[in-house]
């Protein structure tokens, strides 16, 4: 019996956002809005989607103690996310900037702060929460050591999604684990080296598969995706919406995703929920204010 249907091993940081109406180039300064902060960070707003849709979500995060630190901790509570093992202190919480230009298009710079120590040790403490999990989920704002500790205290039968975010080479053991692995075109081409990805997202996830992943899922924004076993590929066609914000849409799909998964999906059917969610999550403003409530994924 499981305590969680998804722990979430991650980032958690407090995102400055500026609207723009363009992005800078280099050299260049350029008027925004007021500047607005929202609680963020890849670990953080997955476990929220997911808490969001109904979820038994816990998050495995590390914040600092400090305005942004309660923010985060606030707004985790808030969405029904366990937070028992959010650890506090050894530096100030994580921050995102992020500019927004009208099409909904995002750039982001992070600071990783607090983030940076969460440790394999936090990871080895937490072992009985990993084992209560269905899914664990992880990224790449925490350290890789400490991504690599969380697939050896993976339990048996628990089922491991990855999105290397931002995007590095992986350890063959990490790669072995991912069942699935979520990565857009970018990604992708950092995994594989230079000019090794291939012309199309078929040829990205076969050569992907090749590097030990069970299953990986390629994200292509309004064509939707694309999963891929060593059986089958399966294209996943993309959700029609007006686009307002993309911020934190990914998290939303891999939330959506892994909770998909420790419900019972199949990879394919948890990719077409993921999509419906990150299409609503794109209508509306910010990160984890976007995410939608189960029901209003049934309405879509």
């Amino acid at each position: 019996m499981y305590d969680f249907d998804l722990t979430v091993v991650g980032s958690a940081n407090a995102d400055l956002v500026i609207d723009v109406e363009r992005r800078p180039a280099a050299g260049e300064t350029v008027l925004g809005s007021d500047l607005a902060v929202h609680p963020g960070g890849k670990g953080a707003n997955q476990a929220v989607a997911a808490a969001r849709l109904g979820a038994r979500t816990a998050l495995l995060a590390r914040v600092g103690d400090d305005a942004h630190g309660r923010l985060l901790l606030d707004s985790q509570r808030a969405a029904g996310v366990d937070t028992a093992q959010v650890l506090v202190g050894k530096a100030p919480t994580g921050v995102a900037l992020i500019t927004v230009d009208p099409s909904g298009d995002n750039s982001i710079v992070v600071s990783p702060g607090a983030n940076a120590h969460l440790t394999p040790e936090d990871v080895r403490a937490a072992a009985a929460l990993l084992g209560a999990s269905k899914v664990v989920s992880a990224q790449l704002e925490i350290p890789l050591e400490t991504v690599v500790e969380v697939v050896r205290q993976l339990a048996p039968g628990t089922r491991f999604v990855l999105n290397p975010s931002p995007p590095v080479p992986l350890p063959d053991e990490v790669l072995a684990a991912a069942d699935p692995l979520i990565v857009n075109e970018h990604e992708a081409g950092v995994i594989l080296g230079d000019g090794a990805a291939g012309d199309t997202p078929e040829q990205w996830a076969k050569a992907l598969l090749e590097r030990g992943p069970r299953s990986v899922v390629v994200t292509l924004g309004g064509e939707g995706a694309l999963v891929a076993t060593r059986d089958a590929t399966t294209r996943i066609a993309a959700v029609s919406v007006d686009a307002v914000d993309t911020t934190g849409a990914g998290d939303a799909f891999t939330a959506a995703l892994g909770y998909g998964l420790g419900a019972g999906a199949t990879l394919e059917a948890a990719a077409a929920y993921a999509a419906r969610v990150g299409a609503l999550a794109v209508t509306r403003r910010g990160a984890q204010d976007s995410y939608p409530t189960a029901e209003e994924v049934d309405t879509l």
